[in-house]
């Protein structure tokens, strides 16, 4: 497995890290957006968020003096080329994965 597969799949490991990237589905959010819900510390979330960055699911960008955080989407794809080589897995479809995300999110509140 490459290198940018095992950032993806640790990335994705984590409940946190998993939950901000069902947040990120809906919109574009300001670091401290993020960290709102979370009972953890402002540089917790900066972690997990250094974390989803080198693993390429999101990017972090600055806008004025607020860092904002994209999700990306399209880092996805390769984690799942490589569970659909197994032949076990159908396709992915993204718009069925961004409401099984939502719904993950409805249901873990």
């Amino acid at each position: 497995m490459n290198n940018n597969l095992d950032k993806i799949f640790a990335a994705l490991g984590d409940s946190t890290r998993r939950e901000i990237l069902i947040m990120l589905l809906e919109d574009d959010m300001a670091v401290t957006d993020v960290a709102e819900p979370f009972d953890i510390s402002l540089a917790a979330i900066s972690k997990h968020l250094q974390i989803l960055s080198k693993s390429g699911l999101i990017v972090q960008e600055k806008r004025g003096r607020v860092k904002w955080c994209k999700l990306q989407m399209h880092a996805m794809r390769d984690a799942a080329i490589w569970m659909e080589s197994f032949g076990q897995f159908e396709q992915l479809n993204f718009d069925a994965f961004e409401i099984f995300l939502k719904q993950e999110k409805i249901l873990h509140k």
